[in-house]
């Protein structure tokens, strides 16, 4: 009977159970949210590892099959454009696919495609490996915007109250992934070669999903009319989407082209180059709760989160080469320590942003539900897929026309632009509303005028 009971209690995601689990910020999680919790957690960790296992070594393979350092870019490249129209659709139809399903089966097909691409040595040098990598790629990156882009609505429909500090703690397993998945798949490669690492993690990812398929409650809701249009129409937003996008182009700028750098300048093998990533990883995964926390608990925090996390970012991409400009010989104690400066700004930046983006969403007459949920997921999924898209792409074209120097410094260019419309925005809108009152206290007085008269 009490079994029936919790089934029944998982299944009323829309109705008075889930309201009066949520309706605190500071009760007592229900088993409802825990089993949820679990299995968004499981997701996060899974993908990112299986994600962030090719930085140390998958570079330097595509060179020796014949790929320049641009079809490299474009093969990091291409993920986050398929990512980035899945994200799209998925984020629209999610309450019509089913939340769940949509996971699961993102799960599955990543799996498989994980798998595949650790047989790509066997396959012979230039054209075939190169078309290979792309459709193997892509697949991949539809399954990962299914798991992903349901993975934020689900959080955020089930923790409404604490998007900001679910999201951070959440990120303490994406960060988990990206920390694990370059070493161990550095070590791997090193150990047993190029299939190995391939073959472990996708297996790993595959018993997720029946995992998740025990766990993960069912979620029911209405489909709504809205679209990513009308968010778009938001300048609030559109200026948001732009961090969003320089943070996920320095991340996709890095995947490509910091494993060759730092093999080529400091003569390192792909097991240190793992470790040197964990400069970056680490950082993001400590600071990632703590700064959502205080982003719930106090919300005005948020927009000067994300422009001082901009400014970092910025700072730390310019030192990362350095600057040719200033003529600072590059050394591996500085590269480590402004990886660690961006990947705490980087948090800084990013965990404000979800939840901006939907109390804009709702301020502006968007329906409460999964439905506008997805959409914002969806909207948050794209343009950080199109960041990671543009990031390798022309990164990558840059390092080699130039140099990493120069890439780097672009980069960050693109960082302290975004900080800085931020800035501009809200100030202006900080000023708006401290004059908002001074007029509404003269409208009395100017209507009594009149009325006298």
């Amino acid at each position: 009977m009490n079994d029936n009971m919790d089934s029944d209690e998982v299944q009323q995601t829309d109705g008075s159970a889930l309201e009066e689990s949520t309706s605190s910020p500071n009760q007592r999680m229900t088993r409802y949210q825990i089993l949820t919790l679990m299995s968004i957690a499981s997701v996060n960790f899974s993908s990112m590892i299986c994600y962030s296992i090719l930085g140390p070594f998958f570079p330097q393979e595509a060179v020796k099959k014949g790929a320049s350092q641009t079809v490299i870019g474009l093969i990091f490249g291409c993920y986050a454009l398929c990512n980035l129209m899945g994200s799209l659709v998925l984020g629209k139809y999610i309450v019509q696919i089913g939340a769940k399903f949509m996971l699961i089966s993102g799960l599955f097909v990543s799996s498989v495609c994980t798998i595949l691409f650790g047989l790509l040595d066997k396959v012979p040098d230039g054209a075939t490996f190169i078309i290979l990598c792309f459709i193997i790629r892509s697949v991949d990156a539809v399954g990962f915007s299914a798991a992903m882009t349901s993975s934020f609505a689900v959080s955020a429909k089930v923790f409404p109250n604490n998007i900001a500090t679910v999201l951070g703690s959440l990120e303490i397993f994406t960060g988990l992934g990206l920390i694990l998945g370059p070493p161990i798949g550095g070590w791997l490669y090193q150990s047993f070669g190029y299939e190995v690492p391939f073959m472990a993690l996708g297996c790993f990812l595959f018993l997720m999903v029946p995992f998740n398929m025990y766990i993960l409650p069912s979620f029911a809701a209405d489909p709504s009319k809205d679209s990513f249009f009308r968010l778009f129409t938001h300048l609030k937003i559109v200026l948001i989407c732009f961090a969003i996008f320089t943070l996920s182009s320095g991340l996709g700028f890095l995947d490509a082209t910091l494993s060759i750098y730092a093999i080529d300048t400091f003569d390192l093998s792909p097991g240190y180059v793992g470790l040197l990533l964990l400069g970056l990883s680490l950082p993001y995964c400590l600071a990632s709760p703590l700064l959502g926390i205080i982003s719930d608990r106090f919300p005005s925090t948020r927009p000067w989160f994300m422009v001082l996390g901009g400014l970092f970012t910025a700072t730390g991409f310019w030192f990362l080469g350095p600057v040719p400009i200033l003529q600072i010989k590059s050394q591996l104690w500085l590269v480590v320590f402004m990886l660690g400066i961006i990947g705490f700004s980087l948090s800084m930046t990013a965990i404000p942003t979800f939840p901006e983006i939907l109390d804009c969403a709702y301020e502006n007459g968007f329906e409460e539900g999964l439905s506008t949920l997805g959409l914002v997921s969806g909207l948050f999924g794209a343009v950080w897929s199109f960041g990671m898209f543009c990031g390798p792409t022309l990164g990558g074209f840059i390092t080699q026309q130039l140099s990493f120097e120069w890439a780097a410094s672009v980069q960050g260019g693109l960082d302290f632009l975004a900080a800085f419309f931020l800035g501009v925005y809200f100030l202006c809108q900080r000023t708006r509303q401290e004059r908002a009152p001074q007029i509404q206290n003269e409208r009395p007085s100017d209507e009594a005028t009149h009325l006298l008269t």
